[in-house]
C-alpha cells in the first residue's frame, strides 16, 4: 500500500513539474539589458552566468524547469532569446512589443502534424521551437538586431 501511495505521489509531482508554466522571465526583445536582473527573480534563480563573445554577451540564469540565456549588443538591447528546460516559458514578456505581432502570426500559421519543430516568422521577428517532453528549447531573435558578424547558429 505505502508502494502505491509513493507511486502515486511521484507520479502526481511529476505531472505537475511538466504542466505548471516555468515561470514568468520579463526581459524583452528590443529593449534594454537592464531588465535581465528582473528575471532572477521571477525565475528563482540559482545561477546567473555572463559570457562575452565577439560583438555581444549572453547574460544565462538558471532555475530547476528552464535555462534562459539573453543575447545582448556592446550598445545594451536585447537581439535574442534562447531557452531550454522542461517547458517553453511565457513568450508574452520575452518578446515584449513583439508579442502581439507573434500572437496574430501564430494564429495564421500552419501546423504540421507530426512534426516536433515550430517556426513562425513575421518582417520583424522570428520565433522557433523544438525538443521532446523534459527537453524543450527554443529561441527568439530580431533579425535587423543581430550584431554584425554574428550568424542566427549563435543563438541557441
Amino acid at each position: 500500500m505505502r508502494k502505491q501511495i509513493a507511486a502515486f505521489l511521484f507520479g502526481l509531482g511529476l505531472a505537475a513539474a511538466v504542466l505548471i508554466p516555468a515561470g514568468r522571465v520579463h526581459a524583452a526583445l528590443g529593449e534594454a539589458e537592464g531588465s535581465v536582473s528582473s528575471d532572477e527573480n521571477a525565475l528563482s534563480a540559482k545561477r546567473v552566468s555572463k559570457t562575452v563573445f565577439s560583438g555581444y554577451t549572453v547574460k544565462q540564469i538558471d532555475s530547476d524547469a528552464i535555462s534562459v540565456r539573453e543575447y545582448v549588443t556592446q550598445t545594451g538591447l536585447i537581439f535574442a532569446v534562447a531557452w531550454n528546460g522542461v517547458a517553453h516559458p511565457d513568450l508574452t514578456p520575452l518578446l515584449g512589443r513583439y508579442a502581439d505581432e507573434y500572437e496574430n502570426s501564430l494564429k495564421n500559421a500552419k501546423r504540421k502534424h507530426g512534426h516536433r519543430q515550430f517556426h513562425v516568422e513575421t518582417s520583424r521577428i522570428v520565433v522557433e521551437k523544438w525538443g521532446q517532453m523534459r527537453n524543450l528549447q527554443g529561441r527568439a531573435y530580431i533579425p535587423a538586431l543581430i550584431p554584425a558578424g554574428v550568424t542566427v547558429d549563435e543563438i541557441r
